[in-house]
This record gives C-alpha cells, sequence and structure tokens, in this order.
C-alpha cells in the first residue's frame, strides 16, 4: 500500500509565504522549516551552554522540521488575516488540527505514533516554546533580507514580530537576536 505523508511532505517547496507583502525573494514552507530547525537547533545550545538548560533535542529538531506541516493542506494563512480577531484564530487553529490529523492518515500505522507528537507538539512545552521563537526569529531574519533589498514593506512586520521575540522573555532567543540576528541584514561579502 502506497502511503503520501512524505509526497505531501514534499509539497512544502510549493507553498508560498508573505503572500500579502511584495517580497524580492520568494519564501516558500519548506526553505523556511530549514531555517527554523536551525535556530532552534542554535536556541537549544544557547540554553544548554549558557543557561544550564536540557531541553531534549530530538523533540527540538523534529518539532522545527514539522512545524508547518498542515500548511501543505492549508496553505499560509497571512499572519494579519489569521490573528485578525479570537474567532478567526481559533477557527483556523481548528482547521490546522484537522489538516494534521488528516496527514496522520497518510502515514502507515507502525509510525504513527512516532509522528503524533510531532505534528501535534505540546504547546505548553520548553522544546515548543524554542521553536516558537525560532520561528519568530526566521521571520524576523526574512525582515532584514528584505530590508536590506531596499524593500520597505516588511518594515512594520520587522517591528511587530521584534516585540513578539522580547514579549517571550526567552534569555536563549535574547542571545541569539544579538549575537547573530543582526547579520541577516548583510550582504554575503560583507559577513567576511
Amino acid at each position: 500500500m502506497a502511503h503520501h505523508f512524505f509526497a505531501y511532505m514534499a509539497h512544502m517547496k510549493h507553498i508560498k509565504r508573505w503572500s500579502m507583502r511584495r517580497n524580492t525573494h520568494d519564501e516558500n514552507v519548506q526553505e523556511h522549516s530549514l531555517q527554523v530547525v536551525m535556530i532552534a537547533h542554535a536556541l537549544a545550545v544557547i540554553a544548554e551552554e549558557k543557561f544550564s538548560k536540557k531541553p531534549d533535542m530530538e523533540k527540538v529538531l523534529l518539532t522545527a522540521a514539522y512545524h508547518e506541516a498542515p500548511e501543505v493542506i492549508t496553505g499560509d494563512l497571512a499572519t494579519p488575516i489569521k490573528y485578525f480577531n479570537p474567532r478567526i484564530r481559533d477557527a483556523f487553529k481548528n482547521i490546522e488540527r484537522i489538516a494534521g490529523e488528516k496527514l496522520i492518515t497518510y502515514l502507515p500505522d507502525y509510525m504513527v505514533k512516532h509522528f503524533e507528537s510531532i505534528i501535534f507538539p505540546d504547546e505548553e512545552s520548553y522544546e515548543w516554546r524554542l521553536v516558537k521563537a525560532a520561528d519568530r526569529i526566521s521571520a524576523y531574519a526574512k525582515c532584514l533580507e528584505e530590508e536590506a533589498s531596499g524593500n520597505r514593506e516588511f518594515s512594520t512586520a520587522k517591528e511587530t514580530i521584534l516585540r513578539q521575540i522580547n514579549e517571550m522573555n526567552m534569555p536563549e532567543a535574547e542571545v541569539f537576536m544579538a549575537e547573530f540576528a543582526p547579520s541577516f541584514g548583510f550582504a554575503l561579502d560583507a559577513l567576511n
């Protein structure tokens, strides 16, 4: 029997992000997810090395890799729409839940238990907070890159996302923002 889960995941590269803004470089969900994995890993390392915390690294990385998985069914709903009001936010969370449930059916039975906690992470867990911080930092990096390309379309988003990162009160994110985030606004040759 053929199982379609990974064929669906392969379609992440076709889901465009930031659809309500003019982009100098279109970003898709697959490349965004890889960046979130890398940043979440860095946040977990910072947490361990600087703050003596012990995040479950496997959970952080896998959750980051699949954090946008339902979007292969729902598409990427722009943040201003998704959070326009609580009813829309709650309805979309329910839609994402249904999409995740459908995705799980595309796995063979012996794999389901390994993917349920990734597709439906514990949103109260420390690992999920690291992934959410990484997700926001990735969005902030996109804003810096767009501004560096002369695109002012992302200026308000940049300020909003920066405020959201600060409101998370995560020292791991503060370290990343101080030590790594400014570089996202530089051209490649300026990094040397």
